[in-house]
């Protein structure tokens, strides 16, 4: 089968950083779904480990955490999809990913894909969908319904894939204020539109433009990005037993600034379940169904912001760099497979 990849790890996205190749197709086992690959997007995390893990000798790492495609075959235990199905996951990082034509995923991390939406704008959904749900309802335990109201929410980094998913979680299924930050007119104008109550720049200080606003302090802080740069402004307009949550790997954070108005601190890694194959795995199962149901009876809508066309080294590294840029508006998104001479 024809995948993509690399046998070294680099530092920036170039012409060769990524690398078609030809694999054995996969065979499933226990749990195991095979799925026929059809459309992937492409995240932060595929870049940082492009740059920071190489593959062990003569191995070849092929990244992707986000796909839709079709069950071809399942292991001889599964029980939640037949063959046929049409699925759409997020995937385990401890394993091989989805840049490639075939892929095994464990049925209890994998939903049925939305109908409403066609293969490329699933496929913006799966990472963020779960990276934003886990951090909102797991980590930060924010309520849901009528139990928030005139509580609110600052989610920094908000244009971005989740930031672009949690604004509509947080405004369909809280009664949450949500405010946003996005520098550039572009963004800006994005997170208003799926939902944002309030848009702030995080280019500049936070807590004076909130202040301007009317804001004077916010329940629960979601930082998706860069969340060294924005810890002291968070901390300071964060209520007394506020909840801050971040997903980023910031250089360095003083917490003990948390410790004068008991802020607690939260961290969401969406891979947390599959790695250590938790006791509620299926849990991810239960949220991406519940997702597709949200997103075929309109409450949600894909946050495909740029298709850049079949799955290939060139696009593959084309996302790379966009990503690296800072500039990436939602979720990046390549559809098929093109054919290369003397790969199968």
């Amino acid at each position: 089968m024809l995948a993509f990849g690399y046998k070294q790890a680099s530092e920036t996205p170039h012409e060769g950083s990524i690398m078609p190749t030809n694999m054995a197709k996969p065979v499933p086992a226990g749990r195991d779904l095979l799925i026929s690959v059809r459309a992937i997007s492409v995240n932060p995390v595929d870049t940082k480990i492009r740059r920071t893990v190489s593959p062990q000798p003569d191995e070849f790492k092929v990244l992707g955490w986000d796909a839709v495609g079709i069950v071809e075959q399942t292991g001889h235990d599964c029980s939640l999809f037949n063959v046929g199905d049409r699925v759409f996951y997020a995937g385990d990082i401890s394993r091989a990913g989805s840049n490639a034509e075939y892929q095994l995923v464990d049925e209890r991390i994998v939903g049925k894909a939305p109908q409403r939406l066609n293969d490329a704008q699933a496929a913006a959904l799966p990472l963020t969908a779960l990276t934003a749900w886990e951090l909102l309802f797991s980590r930060l335990q924010v309520p849901a319904d009528e139990q928030g109201a005139g509580q609110s929410i600052l989610i920094v980094g908000a244009a971005g894939g989740v930031g672009s998913i949690m604004i509509q979680l947080a405004k369909q299924l809280t009664s949450l204020n949500v405010i946003a930050t996005a520098s550039r007119p572009e963004t800006r104008q994005w997170v208003k539109e799926l939902g944002a109550d309030v848009v702030v720049d995080h280019s500049h200080a936070l807590d004076e433009q909130l202040a301007r606003q009317g804001v004077e302090s916010v329940d629960y802080v979601a930082s998706l990005t860069h969340t060294d740069q924005h810890f002291e402004a968070c901390v300071s307009i964060l209520k007394p037993q506020g909840k801050f949550g971040l997903i980023d790997d910031p250089a360095s954070i003083s917490i003990g600034a948390l410790k004068r108005k008991s802020i607690s601190l939260h961290w969401e890694f969406m891979y947390t379940r599959s790695l250590f194959n938790t006791p509620d795995i299926q849990e991810q199962h239960t949220i991406l169904n519940r997702v597709a149901e949200l997103v075929d009876n309109q409450t949600l809508t894909t946050t495909l912001g740029e298709h850049l066309g079949v799955i290939n080294a060139d696009n593959l590294i084309k996302a790379h760099q966009i990503i690296e840029s800072g500039k990436a508006k939602g979720k990046l998104v390549l559809e098929g497979f093109e054919l290369v001479p003397g790969v199968k």
